[in-house]
């Protein structure tokens, strides 16, 4: 009976020095590889942590049914929107990059001759010397208008409001300087500049125009849980309120687009001056937001005389709008959301019977893993009226499903 005992701790002791044996090789093995990750997308960090590189997906698949005042009923089927993003640093984490590609029609746009293809959304290089200052060079989102900056991903209704799609300033190439002065639980404050081409993503054209833009950002209360300033909805459910006001001036010197970074062409430069201010709340499953976007121009009329001698008229699209947004998240992250928006453009393109809006949104946002899986469905009803005296009334009706990591 003795032997058996003996040879049985005899056996065990050879397989945990076996076990360990092995376990110290495969940890000779780990740390030459790279480290893996699963946070915000999927991350790999070299064994020398001399680079990192991470990897993320996302897609917007939606259909929309419309019934437009004087219109046959119809509706729409489409990837809205199919996006890949990377992002990381070289050499030192002080040194970081991010790219993203778009590759759904909607994002790219229709191929023009003479036109350059916008699968690149952002291409930027950032250099953080310390956690306050970030210096950027390349093509990314310019600091405007705070729902214009929030990722379009993280949205609670299934698009942006009609005043950010007629009036924001979009992505640009230039440099950019941010000082960021952020606390928890104290009064916090972001500076955010550039310098910019002012003509928008993907041009390589040679210009003299230039866009400068100036960003102020005040958080009274301290910042919001797990960046929440810039995602819509009140998901961290905050315990305390938290605010965030922000004020942007923007000018875009000699612009050849209608609304400077994007739109049909000028037949006279023009500098557009744009002022956003918006504001954003959240307390306990409650998120209120508000915004206000102008665009001014000494002249929004353009007019060439094509070689028929017809007289043809372009303009910037000039004008001001305001919009309110209200939500409860409920605990079972069951989401009710209700925003109204105004619209009213320049007098003078007014006269061409471009109309003002009035648009009434209602929306119900299911999460199931934030904002990164998410079922979306939305009502919309605009009211739309002309110079001429006449109105029009359209809805739609959406139902979008958000899948990313």
């Amino acid at each position: 009976m003795k032997k058996v005992i003996l040879l049985l701790l005899f056996a065990l002791a050879s397989q945990t020095y076996a076990q360990v044996k092995s376990t110290g090789e495969d940890e000779f093995k780990l740390a030459s590889l790279p480290y893996y990750n699963y946070g915000k997308g999927l991350g790999m960090t070299s064994a020398d942590s001399l680079f990192q590189f991470n990897i993320r997906f996302r897609m917007q698949n939606r259909v929309t049914f419309y019934e437009n005042e004087g219109e046959e009923g119809s509706y729409d089927a489409q990837i809205r929107r199919l996006r890949l993003r990377f992002d990381g640093y070289v050499g030192n984490p002080q040194f970081q990059y991010a790219i993203q590609l778009s590759f759904a029609p909607g994002d790219v746009g229709s191929i023009e001759e003479g036109k350059n293809l916008n699968i690149i959304r952002d291409a930027s290089i950032t250099y953080k010397p310390n956690k306050n200052w970030n210096f950027i060079f390349g093509q990314t989102k310019l600091p405007g208008n705070r729902q214009r900056v929030n990722s379009s991903g993280a949205l609670q209704l299934t698009d942006r409001s009609i005043n950010n799609a007629s009036f924001n300033i979009d992505r640009d190439f230039g440099f950019q300087v941010y000082y960021l002065n952020e606390k928890k639980d104290k009064f916090s404050y972001n500076i955010k500049t550039a310098v910019s081409t002012g003509n928008g993503r993907n041009t390589t054209e040679k210009d003299t125009n230039v866009a400068l833009t100036g960003k102020l950002e005040l958080l009274p209360f301290g910042t919001f849980t797990k960046g929440g300033d810039y995602f819509e909805g009140d998901l961290a459910r905050e315990k305390t309120p938290k605010l965030m006001v922000s004020g942007v001036f923007h000018q875009n010197n000699g612009s050849w687009n209608e609304r400077g970074q994007q739109g049909k062409a000028l037949f006279e430069a023009r500098t557009l001056k744009n002022v956003f201010v918006d504001a954003i709340l959240k307390y306990q499953g409650w998120s209120g937001m508000f915004s206000y976007l102008n665009r001014t121009t000494s002249n929004p009329l353009t007019t060439e005389t094509n070689s028929e001698g017809i007289l043809e008229t372009s303009y910037v699209y000039a004008g001001e709008g305001n919009d309110y947004q209200l939500s409860y998240t409920f605990p079972s992250k069951w989401e009710v959301i209700g925003r109204y928006s105004r619209q009213n453009v320049n007098g003078e393109i007014y006269k061409l019977n471009v109309p003002n809006t009035k648009q009434y949104s209602l929306g119900v946002t299911k999460y199931i893993w934030e904002h990164a899986f998410k079922i979306q469905g939305e009502v919309s009803y605009d009211r739309l009226h002309f110079h001429d005296t006449s109105t029009k009334n359209n809805w739609y009706f959406r139902f979008q499903i958000e899948m990313g990591i």
